[in-house]
């Protein structure tokens, strides 16, 4: 009986036996190549990176980054009317601009020779946009009346403070500081004959002091070489009837004074009657 060539190696000790296959010896003994998986890096230094996600995230530089706190980088104290105007209604210098419906620049003749400064927008005047509107608004009116003066006609009236604190709270002063360039350059491009402070929040503004107001009336102060008179806010003297006679002493002690720098302006003989509002 004949063996075949396998049977014949079997016997004589050689095995196994090697089959040669349809592809190369190499390639049938290498192993089955995976998925290629990312090499592992470091898990600290500056070559680590986060793992693979499938959900790519921006990194937090490249993220948008918070609005300017304002809309120009003109310096204030070159800006005309126009660009101030635009500049207070985008104003987020200060935290109160987060709750405002708008800012309150001021209102009145840009020519004027009295300058009244109250301390900031009330809920009414945020809702309108101008100042001193409601009861203490009619009040100032009363007062410029009594001066021969009306809203809009010789005077522009204006707030240390362009946006409403909440709760028609007292401005901080780092509220007042934020909005101080305005109101310097508002006073620049008007240029008063007088300047009227109503209140102690335009008094710590423009003339930088915290002392009682009763102890500023009757004095004479200056801002840029203008005469500046100190006097009660109308919301004050809405809560003290009282005192609406120092008021008026206030005012006619303004008149003076602007009398005294325009002789040709005011008579130098007026009605001064006991209390006109």
């Amino acid at each position: 009986m004949s063996l075949s060539r396998e049977q014949m190696l079997v016997e004589m000790g050689i095995s196994p036996i090697w089959v040669l296959r349809d592809t190369p010896v190499a390639d049938a003994a290498a192993p089955v190549p995976e998925a290629p998986v990312q090499p592992e890096l470091p898990e600290s230094g500056p070559a680590a990176k986060p793992a693979a996600s499938a959900t790519p995230v921006a990194p937090a530089a490249a993220r948008p980054a918070a609005p300017p706190a304002v809309v120009s980088s003109r310096p204030v104290a070159d800006m005309d009317w126009p660009a101030l105007s635009a500049q207070v209604a985008d104003c987020r210098a200060c935290p109160l601009h987060a709750q405002r419906q708008q800012a309150v620049l001021g209102v009145g003749d840009r020519q004027p020779e009295w300058l009244f400064i109250g301390e900031g927008p009330g809920a009414e005047e945020d809702a309108r946009g101008e100042p001193f509107v409601g009861q203490a608004g009619k009040l100032l009116d009363a007062m410029l009346a009594s001066l021969d003066i009306a809203r809009g006609q010789a005077v522009y009236i204006a707030n240390a403070v362009k946006c409403r604190p909440p709760g028609n709270r007292t401005p901080e002063s780092a509220e007042i500081a934020a909005c101080l360039p305005y109101l310097e350059r508002q006073i620049a491009l008007l240029k008063p004959k007088i300047i009227v402070l109503l209140g102690k929040v335009a008094v710590h503004a423009l003339l930088h002091d915290d002392k009682a107001l009763g102890s500023l009336r009757g004095r004479r102060f200056e801002y840029a070489s203008i005469p500046v008179v100190v006097t009660y806010h109308p919301a004050y003297l809405l809560r003290n009837l009282p005192e609406k006679a120092k008021a008026w002493e206030d005012l006619l002690f303004a008149r003076r004074l602007l009398r005294e720098s325009r002789p040709a302006a005011i008579p130098a003989a007026f009605s001064e009657p006991e209390l006109p509002f």
